[in-house]
């Protein structure tokens, strides 16, 4: 099955569904060869570059969606901070720190289901500033139209982030507000603007393997071409405040599995990897992973982004 499994990824295809879903019982001895595949099929198809992005929570809270995840939804009594849209300075300021560390993609993401025409166009504004400094502008805005992407993209934006979170079938348990649907028609609103598609999802949320695997598929035929790979971090007054965290090899086994099913795409870790990786954290690489984000999250903190690059180098990796 393994020699199979790379065959596939040698020409970029990746494996198959029923190869996938043979794959979620791996363990012990087993899981660890599977780690070793995904970091072949990593080099063979990624190379040895880690793509490093950051982002700004320029727009807090008060979301009117019900994502239970989410502790900027103002169903959600979390207690997170609520601002608007901030300005353009302290924009390119958090990117200026981010780039001397060496990360090259910057994203600027806002709470609610969808910017304001004023917001826009301030945010246009600063996607422009932005790559105006050499960095690659990505930006998470909710669900946008056409003409509203096409605005952005205009402006300079490279990649337009957009979760689908989970799988169609366990959508509608994590969130009532916004469709699956509604997620699909942003990403290929997206791509007909012209624009670097980058979707994922959350793990560890309550879904199944075969949701997780389902969502892996999705996001193969939506043709993304990043996909963050994210660990609920639990969060008093949200309803998933008392989940328990993802165990640590079954985190890796996410990642493996989804480098396999997807070996020419970016794999990017990114919210909930220091609780839920903890002392496997460098082990993200060696299962698959190609991409980080450095830094804060939207509402948690991050690692130290001077130990996480100094990870990368000790990996023998290049930023």
């Amino acid at each position: 099955m393994f020699q199979t499994a790379a065959y596939n990824c040698t020409y970029n295809q990746g494996i198959d569904k029923k190869t996938a879903y043979s794959l979620i019982s791996r363990k012990d001895a087993e899981l660890f060869d599977l780690f070793a595949l995904a970091n072949r099929v990593r080099i063979k198809c990624r190379g040895n570059k880690v793509d490093l992005c950051s982002i700004v929570n320029a727009k807090s809270g008060a979301c009117p969606e019900d994502c239970s995840f989410c502790a900027q939804s103002a169903h959600n009594d979390s207690g997170s901070k609520i601002y608007p849209l901030i300005d353009r300075e302290s924009i390119l300021e958090a990117a200026r720190e981010a780039q001397e560390r060496g990360v090259r993609r910057f994203c600027v993401v806002t709470s609610g289901k969808s910017p304001t025409d004023n917001e826009l166009d301030e945010i246009c504004g600063h996607i422009y500033a932005l790559k105006k400094t050499g960095m690659s502008p990505c930006a998470t805005l909710g669900m946008l139209d056409p003409e509203q992407l096409k605005r952005l993209k205009r402006a300079g934006l490279h990649r337009y982030h957009h979760n689908l979170e989970t799988s169609e079938a366990f959508f509608s348990e994590i969130c009532t507000t916004h469709t699956y649907d509604d997620k699909i028609r942003t990403i290929r609103a997206a791509k007909s603007a012209g624009l670097s598609i980058c979707s994922g999802g959350i793990f560890g949320l309550g879904e199944s393997w075969e949701d997780r695997i389902e969502m892996a598929f999705a996001l193969k035929e939506a043709g993304v071409d990043s996909v963050p790979v994210n660990f609920l971090t639990p969060v008093d007054g949200t309803p998933m405040g008392s989940r328990e965290l993802m165990e640590p090899l079954e985190a890796l086994k996410v990642i493996a599995i989804y480098r396999l099913i997807l070996p020419d795409t970016e794999i990017r870790v990114c919210g909930g990897r220091p609780a839920t990786l903890r002392s496997l954290h460098a082990l993200i690489f060696t299962a698959g992973a190609d991409g980080m984000l450095l830094g804060n999250y939207l509402t948690t903190a991050g690692r130290s982004p001077d130990d996480d690059v100094q990870m990368i180098n000790d990996l023998g990796l290049v930023i």
